[in-house]
């Protein structure tokens, strides 16, 4: 028995490094690779355009002015993307409760649902200015725009996915289209719920990158700043200030990860993993 348990905890540990090297090395070839474009590829006149790494770092993050204005910033682009992925939520899945109710709903939300994650966002943003200003409420909309797509398709194809040998059970039980819904559908549409928040949550992020730096106006969030230190050709701080959007576009995935393997993986192969 102790044998038997040595050997499962071995190839725990394998397994756990299985996950864990390839990523790091990776990240290490990436940085490899910026390295040399930085000293070997540039001509010293024009390393400016990429500084190295610990140079981004340095003068992003060890700064204080610096460091203080990106993490004002990131508050500011965390709470539009907060805001329109919660508006994303209730609009996507609603739709996608109604689509899923009845065929001939599906067939007429449908095409609009496409017709949505078509739309090219940068070319209506003057539009999207003229109506709901230039601020806070226009960058949501934007986000909501961008993220909602994922919050319609995911759980519409787990709502219509549910157990048809369930369905049968619950018409055999007389039970009626809410009944269903609450303790069939939903339940069974959960991991496929948390999978589109999963992705909508990083492209709210960039919604909010987008429309800040497209607006360039109202209180200063990501985008915005990201433009400023381009103007001034500050390649580190507007580095640091990429870094730190992705940090929070991957900062909100990883936290619906969590919550969805919480609430779902223990009976859910896709989010046992």
């Amino acid at each position: 028995m102790a044998t038997q348990f040595t050997v499962s905890a071995g190839s725990g540990q394998g397994a756990r490094w299985k996950r864990i090297v390839p990523p790091l090395a990776f990240f290490a070839l990436i940085i490899a690779l910026w390295y040399a474009i930085s000293y070997l590829v540039l001509e010293p006149g024009k390393q400016f355009l990429l500084p190295p790494p610990h140079e981004v770092i340095i003068d992003g993050f060890f700064v204080p002015e610096t460091r203080s204005d990106i993490l004002s910033a990131a508050w500011e682009s965390f709470k539009v993307a907060t805001v329109g992925l919660a508006i994303a939520f209730v609009l996507g899945v609603g739709q996608a409760i109604l689509m899923s109710q009845a065929k001939w709903i599906e067939n007429m939300l449908y095409p609009y649902a496409v017709f949505l994650q078509t739309i090219p966002t940068l070319a209506i943003i003057p539009v999207i200015g003229f109506w709901f200003g230039f601020d806070f409420g226009a960058r949501v909309v934007v986000c909501v725009i961008i993220a909602l797509f994922p919050l319609i398709i995911n759980p519409l194809k787990g709502l219509l996915g549910a157990d048809p040998g369930l369905h049968d059970l619950f018409t055999l039980r007389h039970a009626g289209r809410m009944t269903r819904l609450m303790r069939l559908q939903l339940p069974a549409a959960l991991p496929d719920i948390f999978t589109g928040l999963q992705t909508a949550a990083g492209l709210a992020v960039v919604g909010a990158v987008v429309g800040d730096y497209f607006f360039g106006r109202g209180a200063i969030g990501l985008g915005l700043l990201i433009a400023r230190y381009s103007s001034r050709l500050e390649a580190a701080e507007m580095l640091a200030t990429v870094l730190a959007a992705c940090g929070l576009g991957v900062l909100m995935f990883w936290f619906f990860g969590m919550l969805g393997r919480r609430i779902v993986g223990r009976w859910s192969e896709a989010w046992s993993r």
